[in-house]
């Protein structure tokens, strides 16, 4: 559902689902943390989906998507921007960190770089700059890599506080585009995030250790960088985060959203530190997301993940 946007609204948050499954309890929580905060500093609210890996993109999910939002009263600004549709702008990009010399072509192989890296990360091996000085003779482009620095890029949470990471020791010269797949994410991201005026991102906690990456880049492209926020992540019985392959999470797994959408807000509240009056949860939804919008403390949100209250 679409609200007509305002003018001269100074923030500009947004959600960005990856139709790879449906949403669930988690994804709910990051639309509920990203709309009741950009709606609290009266800004807007975009919709985005994040669908360039498309061999991962479940058909018709986006649309479900979509349904379950409206259903669960969110009203969102402008159009649905979709990212498969945006691989010219990406690649606009690329070509612009290539010109510059601050990209260049790699062609090893994961392998190699096990071999050669001197220690994993949480996001992944740290690339030992095999290719940085020029693509050798025997070797086939397989990704653009980005060159990093000495320094440690920080910023200030909104929620988990300061986060500062050395990208030459956690991830070393990482990958905007592989030659046998889609734009990576951390491009993408910057581009479309840049475009749209967002300046104010609030997400799940997993992506944490990825935004020095993306200041990183927005910082060679002289973007503004966003105000940030990560939500506590939510939790299965095992302890580990949610995935959208567990269908038993799903939002419309044994639900009539029609029926119980109030209720399921008010819990995505209660996670996020808030307590919503019980009586609130027999309300329609939309007055259950403008009690968040009138009443959320950022204060109170923790920083640990945990279990959904069910």
């Amino acid at each position: 559902m679409r609200n007509s946007a305002s003018e001269n609204i100074p923030v500009v948050g947004r959600f960005a689902p990856s139709p790879t499954g449906p949403l669930h309890v988690g994804s709910l929580v990051a639309a509920v943390g990203s709309y009741i905060l950009a709606r609290q500093a009266g800004g807007l609210w975009f919709l985005r989906m994040e669908d360039l890996d498309l061999p991962r993109v479940v058909p018709c999910i986006a649309d479900d998507m979509l349904s379950t939002l409206e259903t669960l009263g969110f009203q969102w600004d402008g159009e649905v921007l979709y990212q498969s549709r945006r691989t010219d702008y990406y690649r606009e990009a690329a070509d612009e960190l290539v010109r510059r010399r601050l990209a260049y072509p790699c062609g090893c192989t994961r392998s190699e770089i096990a071999q050669m890296a001197s220690a994993p990360h949480e996001d992944g091996l740290v690339y030992p700059g095999l290719c940085r000085e020029g693509l050798p003779p025997e070797k086939v482009e397989r990704a653009l890599r980005v060159k990093v620095y000495d320094e440690v890029i920080s910023f200030q949470d909104g929620i988990m506080g300061l986060y500062g990471q050395h990208l030459t020791a956690s991830c070393g010269d990482f990958v905007i585009y592989r030659a046998d797949g889609p734009y990576a994410y951390h491009l993408a991201v910057v581009v479309d995030d840049a475009a749209a005026g967002v300046n104010q991102v609030v997400r799940g906690a997993d992506l944490l250790s990825s935004t020095p990456r993306q200041i990183y880049l927005q910082r060679l492209f002289n973007y503004s960088t966003p105000s940030y926020w990560h939500l506590p992540l939510v939790t299965g019985p095992d302890g580990a985060k949610l995935s959208k392959r567990d269908h038993a999470v799903s939002l419309a797994h044994g639900r009539d959203l029609s029926k119980e959408g109030g209720e399921l807000l008010a819990s995505a509240l209660r996670f996020l530190g808030q307590s919503p009056p019980v009586a609130l949860e027999k309300a329609p939804p939309a007055e259950v997301l403008q009690w968040g919008v009138t009443h959320l403390d950022v204060a109170s949100i923790p920083k640990k993940p945990g279990p959904f209250p069910l």
